[in-house]
């Protein structure tokens, strides 16, 4: 999901690891597990915002949910510097190297990407704590950067086309491409249209993401785009997708 300019992970720890460098903390940010009798609940994150800093990249992260599960968060730190420059070296160099995350437990959706700030909805995750690869999605927003004209269907569906190249996690999320059927069209976005490219790599074009990419940051994109590209109207290219569409 998009606000603004534009706007969903790692499974090991390393928020005490050589992988990232907490500083600058602020708040409580004693990460103790609690203890009740001989059992160990589960930590969570306190209250507060912590800086992480890797190989130039930085992400901050405000809190603001005391009940929100610390393994959870520590999966958004993984995702981030182990997915994240590995987005801004494939779709865009030029992209910023630090971003913040705002765990929100008054925010309705799942996630939402403003600029450089994505605001993760804290209850998305206590009911859902798999779908980490919800961040994967959401910083493929911040790396697009496109500032006007993109159709927000490419848009959505480049980022789950990533979530599916990139992410981590989405087999124990149960995350996946849906089948194609008769009933989508290209323009459903998310999902429906990441199969769409994935199948346009495999099949038309192998670099025809990040070709797309390209075209809607520099602000070149129209729909003779999908004719320079690929010598066929995306309808036509949709209709040849349709005809074959196993990936």
């Amino acid at each position: 999901m998009i606000i603004g300019t534009l706007g969903i992970f790692l499974m090991s720890a390393c928020s005490k690891s050589d992988l990232v460098t907490p500083d600058q903390p602020k708040g409580d940010l004693n990460e103790t597990a609690r203890v009740a009798g001989n059992v160990t609940a589960a930590a969570t994150t306190p209250v507060g915002t912590v800086i992480y800093t890797s190989n130039g990249y930085k992400v901050t992260i405000t809190n603001k949910d005391a009940t929100f599960d610390d393994a959870v968060r520590q999966k958004f730190v993984d995702i981030f510097f182990s997915v994240y420059p590995q987005l801004v070296t494939k779709f865009n160099t030029g992209a910023v190297k630090a971003v913040t995350f705002v765990i929100d437990p008054a925010y309705s959706g799942v996630a939402a990407t403003s600029g450089t700030t994505i605001t993760y909805s804290s209850a998305w995750f206590h009911s859902h704590p798999q779908d980490v690869d919800v961040v994967t999605h959401e910083i493929m927003h911040v790396v697009q950067a496109y500032t006007g004209g993109a159709p927000g269907w490419l848009t959505e569906g480049i980022a789950d086309y990533v979530r599916y190249k990139y992410g981590v996690n989405n087999g124990p999320a149960g995350w996946s491409l849906p089948n194609w059927s008769s009933s989508q069209s290209y323009t459903d976005a998310y999902r429906v249209t990441a199969r769409f490219l994935a199948w346009l790599e495999l099949h038309v074009r192998t670099s025809i993401v990040t070709d797309l990419n390209t075209a809607l940051r520099n602000k070149t994109y129209t729909a003779n785009t999908w004719v320079s590209l690929t010598t066929k109207t995306v309808d036509q290219l949709w209709a040849d997708y349709s005809a074959n569409p196993a990936l």
